[in-house]
């Protein structure tokens, strides 16, 4: 895993930026309507990157090129220079329920990538373990996924996808079929996990409030055929708490994002 740069507590004025992931000339069809074309982008190392907008506008189609899930109809894509195939990804995806193997207790399933990668007994042992411990599970993993609440099991999608310590994490709507106290809880359990190894993350969601409340930047997105609208920063220190939202940085980040939003919807 590429290491941060710098701690992520420090403020991002006192922090250098390095752009992780790049895209260059992109370009996506469906059925001859043009979604993307010749899109560029940059993603900075090191920071939670929010995507959101328009209904239709192919926010989870632009993750998914990116995380090598659809495949691109022209241009590059490259990790800190690297190819997809020489980066070490994870990824939750929205249906949780779908993702799981439903043949395997929950603890196989976090260890799955790990066995998957040829890593010994011992060392997925440890690995496993340490999630557990980051994320305080109190629940039973020798149960089967459909023994388990959906947060529980959007809890063990995301040790899975955290298990090979990737470099970047693609998340696609994690919140969407939570209920409002695991999503707190999920909320807390990823800014630790940022907090402590600087993951990139990528976030594609429908509720404005998680795009600010998590971000470090908040990419909002036109109409199709698709282009940037806005790159927001938002700098608001971390840790952040239910009590954050009530903060007038979060309340004026979030009603700048309303705005763009709204003008591309009107557009």
């Amino acid at each position: 895993m590429t290491a941060p740069v710098s701690s992520p507590a420090l403020p991002v004025q006192l922090q250098r930026e390095r752009t992780h992931i790049t895209v260059r000339g992109l370009s996506k069809a469906f059925q001859g309507s043009a979604l993307y074309q010749n899109f560029d982008l940059d993603l900075p190392e090191g920071r939670i990157v929010s995507i959101f907008g328009p209904n239709g506008c192919g926010k989870s189609t632009l993750m998914n090129m990116i995380a090598g899930l659809i495949p691109v109809d022209a241009g590059k894509i490259l990790f800190d220079g690297k190819t997809l195939k020489q980066t070490v990804i994870g990824y939750v995806f929205q249906q949780y329920r779908e993702a799981l193997f439903p043949w395997m207790r929950a603890i196989d399933n976090i260890a799955y990538p790990l066995r998957r990668a040829g890593l010994g007994k011992a060392q997925v042992k440890a690995r496993v373990e340490e999630l557990v411990s980051e994320f305080e599970i109190r629940f039973d993993l020798n149960r089967y996924p459909y023994e388990l609440s959906g947060g529980q099991q959007q809890t063990v999608c995301i040790m899975r996808a955290l298990a090979p310590k990737p470099e970047v994490l693609f998340l696609d709507e994690p919140f969407s079929a939570l209920d409002y106290e695991m999503t707190l809880f999920i909320r807390e359990k990823l800014q630790d996990v940022y907090l402590k190894t600087g993951v990139t993350m990528v976030i594609v969601s429908h509720d404005l409030e998680d795009a600010v409340y998590l971000s470090d930047r908040i990419l909002l997105l036109t109409r199709r055929p698709t282009r940037i609208a806005e790159y927001m920063t938002f700098d608001m220190p971390r840790p952040r708490t239910p009590e954050s939202m009530a903060d007038p940085r979060f309340v004026a980040a979030k009603a700048k994002a309303l705005e763009i939003f709204q003008r591309e919807v009107r557009a």
